[in-house]
């Protein structure tokens, strides 16, 4: 699939503005492990995934973990590139689940595309709208689903993104994703268990 087909808006740009979005994009290779955004001031521009899986997350004061979101293939990252959002103050890190292409989209030529173009203003107001509700359902899990329950629909959602039946995640990495101190996935894991 060519980067042209993953944006539903490139059709409605102008000759003139596919010619700079395309000399401006950068495509890159990752390790899962790599950090893509690293929060606070890092303006790292927008991330288009090709390929792989990539974690969208918050650390709070005590340095827990918690994922937002994931991206998969066609997902674009708007948070990275939180700095032309004016509106957007928190930090938030981009992590490579699983080794990924990516496509990198300087946030000033965005920026200068989301004014001139309806299209692109448009599809990211609803990637925005979209991405705040993905985190609004997540503070209601947290609010209002015990962690038993957190635990198990994660432990799902993971089954259904694993390529094989065997999910390999440790206690530690269950516990980040959910914004908890592992001690307590271990408990709930051998609660799981002997529940069968």
């Amino acid at each position: 699939m060519t980067i042209q087909a993953y944006l539903p808006f490139w059709t409605k740009l102008t000759a003139a503005q596919q010619q700079t979005l395309e000399g401006a994009m950068r495509q890159k290779t990752v390790d899962a492990g790599a950090l893509l955004h690293s929060g606070g001031d890092d303006c790292t521009g927008l991330l288009l995934v090709t390929e792989g899986q990539l974690r969208v997350y918050t650390i709070s004061e005590e340095g827990r973990e918690i994922t937002l979101y994931r991206l998969l293939e066609g997902d674009m990252c708007l948070f990275s590139a939180a700095c032309m959002l004016n509106s957007i103050q928190f930090d938030v890190f981009v992590r490579a689940e699983r080794p990924s292409a990516v496509v990198h989209i300087p946030p000033e030529v965005y920026k200068s595309l989301m004014q001139a173009s309806l299209a692109v203003a448009n599809y990211t107001n609803e990637l925005m709208a979209s991405r705040f509700s993905d985190v609004m359902w997540l503070l209601d899990q947290i609010l209002n689903k015990k962690i038993d329950e957190r635990l198990a629909a994660l432990l799902l959602e993971e089954a259904g993104l694993a390529d094989n039946s065997a999910l390999h995640l440790t206690h530690d990495q269950l516990a980040r994703h959910l914004g908890t101190a592992r001690e307590v996935v271990t408990r709930m894991l051998k609660y799981f268990q002997s529940e069968g």
